[in-house]
């Protein structure tokens, strides 16, 4: 039997990785939010009824020990954060308090019986890439922004925690994850509720910054197994897709799918946070996972029959 904490685990994927946790009987997991970007109706519910909830702050030390003095934990999923691109920019002060929750996390972890940490970093802790695909050992980071540098650091003290206290962790650096239940400031699920609506889809700039995109699955199944595998015990992996596309072309798509008269509209081009191009190494990802990826097309349709379970569009 295992008792797992889950922080942040209202967010989109957090709370997806608790649901697939939860699938164990022989789980025990606690979710701990406090709904700042998390939403209570995200919380999955167990058929075992093995999910706890606790609404608590992680960035406040006496809210997160009292949910560690009150359950002997024995992994911990530490993906709490302020998160979204313009939330981030708009609070960057905001940003870097998280710091204070991954401190709080690592020193409550340290000398228990927590086997391992598993901390949801991110791509942006590559900034604008000095190589394509980004490696996980090879590629530098070129972090700025608030909420890339608040990543780069909980890496660095995870590091430094499994140095001196041995502590064991495994790092996700998450690229673009989509998904049905992901918010509407995100832009799949941006762009696609405007499609359904014939409403403008907006674009920042001319729409040739790249991304990839994985599927809520794919990710939750891939953390999940290298959780579960001593293979990248102490180590970083990258968890995404590696079929890169335009933004212009992502909206293009997305209209032809769900069947929109949306018309394409460009606004200026943000000063700060878009980066030109992502694309991530998946080789270690690939490993462990084996299956094929989920196809973009498919992945498309099935966010937009959630959010319109009447579309009938199989283009």
């Amino acid at each position: 039997m295992s008792n797992i904490l889950v922080t942040g685990g209202a967010g989109f994927i957090a709370s997806s990785m608790a649901a697939r946790l939860a699938e164990d009987p022989a789980n025990t997991v606690v979710i701990a939010d406090n709904f700042v970007t998390g939403k209570p109706e995200n919380i999955p519910i167990s058929s075992h009824g093995n999910i706890h909830f606790v609404k608590c702050d992680v960035n406040n030390y006496r809210d997160i020990s009292e949910v560690f003095f009150s359950w002997r934990f024995d992994m911990v999923f530490h993906y709490a954060a302020l998160v979204g691109v313009q939330r981030t920019l708009n609070n960057p002060v905001k940003v870097l308090d998280d710091i204070d929750g991954i401190r709080n996390i690592l020193n409550l972890c340290k000398n228990g019986r927590v086997k391992r940490v598993l901390y949801s970093s991110s791509s942006e802790v590559y900034g604008e890439p000095f190589e394509i695909p980004q490696n996980e050992h090879t590629t530098p980071l070129n972090s700025r922004l608030p909420y890339a540098i608040v990543k780069n650091a909980g890496e660095a003290w995870l590091k430094a925690y499994e140095k001196e206290y041995g502590l064991s962790y495994s790092i996700f650096r998450f690229f673009n994850t989509y998904g049905p239940h992901q918010s509407d400031d995100f832009v799949i699920s941006k762009f696609i509720k405007a499609a359904l609506a014939n409403e403008d889809i907006t674009i920042y700039g001319d729409g040739m910054q790249t991304r990839t995109f994985c599927y809520i699955d794919d990710n939750v199944e891939a953390c999940y197994r290298i959780a579960h595998s001593d293979d990248f015990r102490n180590d970083v992996v990258n968890i995404g897709s590696d079929h890169e596309l335009t933004i212009l072309e992502l909206a293009q798509r997305i209209i032809r799918l769900s069947g929109s008269q949306s018309q394409i509209v460009h606004l200026p081009a943000l000063k700060e946070g878009d980066m030109s191009r992502r694309k991530p190494d998946i080789s270690l990802m690939r490993s462990i996972l084996k299956d094929d990826l989920t196809e973009l097309d498919q992945g498309l349709l099935r966010v937009i029959d959630a959010f319109n379970p009447i579309t009938n569009v199989r283009n």
